[in-house]
């Protein structure tokens, strides 16, 4: 199923208006700069990652949040306020099928049912793991489809806003999980809250070995990240939402804090890890991505496009960011590497900030060239 609504709109973004993107977007901290980007690598292609075609997958879902795909080619999506788990069969066709509700999730502001992977070992142990928001914490758990979930990690703060909510397995076999500061700043620099922080844990929710402080953190100092990828070098790297001027995608390293709340951008301040890219926000606040052929794919919600990121296998950026598909499809949540080499991206325009479609929400099946 082809999807079209208007020429694709490809091009660098240029002068960026200071607009607020996130809800509590406040002038009180220490604003300073986006990182100077690199000139072209000798070893880069000449020509960029760009946007070759766009397909439909799937329609009329609400509020699609995370994508995972199982070992068949299907894929199970959440949706973040009706707590639904879809199935939906590979390349679509058929209308996603619901295979579950997970009927503690809490869809209360940004919170609900977040992010979802599946295990590397699905075949022997048909296991499921999702990130929801309770009542009470956001939190990790188990899950096999229609069973009952299993908490593994608890106690993640909770807020009306940036709850995190990703969660993916890296080429480590280890689970990682993002989380928000629960719009309490202090969480984020503070080692024993989970709050602000990349984790990564074993599949019993345990500190994986070699963490860098023996405990669940991989890395702190973050806002909010709500999308992480690897590049074929193993790099990890991770889309952050700023407050009042700098959107931030980041490269991950262990132990290390990347500022917030202290900076937004970059500070240049030794204590810090400076971004890789930022963008003001109007032009940004990207949730997930995915990184498929040396491109890292940033889906955008206020900034309604993609960001294409040619990143090599050093974990260094390329050449110059890309924009593609501004205003195409609205808001964008997430860019999930597909089997087949592609990208499924889900809009976000029933999440009550954008401006649904009749056939909205909707999974797209984005294929790239240039890379």
């Amino acid at each position: 199923m082809s999807w079209h609504r208007t020429p694709l709109a490809l091009g660098v973004a240029a002068a960026l208006a200071l607009v607020a993107g996130c809800t509590d977007r406040a002038p009180d901290i220490v604003a300073s700069q986006a990182p100077t980007l690199p000139a072209p690598s000798a070893s880069a292609p000449a020509a960029g990652p760009q946007v070759s075609a766009v397909d439909t997958v799937a329609t009329g879902l609400r509020v699609p949040w995370g994508v995972a795909f199982l070992p068949d080619g299907s894929a199970l999506v959440t949706e973040r306020d009706s707590r639904r788990v879809l199935r939906v069969e590979p390349g679509g066709g058929k209308p996603p099928a619901e295979v579950g509700r997970i009927t503690e999730a809490d869809p209360t502001g940004e919170g609900g049912l977040l992010g979802i992977a599946v295990s590397p070992r699905y075949a022997q142990d048909q296991t499921v793991f999702l990130y929801y928001t309770t009542r009470e914490d956001n939190r990790v758990v188990r899950w096999k489809l229609g069973g009952r979930p299993e908490p593994i990690v608890t106690g993640i703060p909770i807020s009306g806003i940036h709850n995190g909510g990703r969660l993916a397995f890296g080429p480590d076999g280890y689970l990682y999980a993002t989380t928000g500061d629960a719009s309490e700043r202090g969480n984020s620099q503070n080692l024993d809250s989970l709050g602000g922080k990349i984790l990564r844990m074993t599949p019993d929710g345990e500190a994986a070995p070699g963490n860098p402080f023996g405990t669940l953190i991989w890395s702190y100092g973050h806002r909010n990240v709500q999308g992480i990828a690897w590049d074929s070098g193993g790099h990890l790297w991770a889309t952050e939402f700023g407050q009042n001027t700098w959107d931030e995608v980041n490269r991950i390293e262990p132990g290390k804090n990347y500022g917030w709340p202290t900076v937004e951008g970059a500070a240049g301040d030794k204590r810090f890890t400076d971004p890789v890219v930022a963008w003001h926000t109007d032009e940004a606040s990207c949730s997930g991505a995915g990184i498929v052929r040396d491109a890292l794919v940033a889906a955008c919600l206020k900034g309604e496009r993609l960001w294409l990121l040619p990143v090599g296998p050093d974990g260094r950026l390329h050449g110059k960011p890309v924009a593609a598909m501004v205003g195409e499809a609205g808001r964008l949540r997430d860019a999930h590497p597909a089997p087949d080499g592609s990208l499924w991206v889900l809009t976000s325009n029933h999440d009550g900030r954008g401006d649904p479609e009749p056939h909205d929400d909707r999974i797209l099946r984005i294929t790239l060239g240039g890379v």
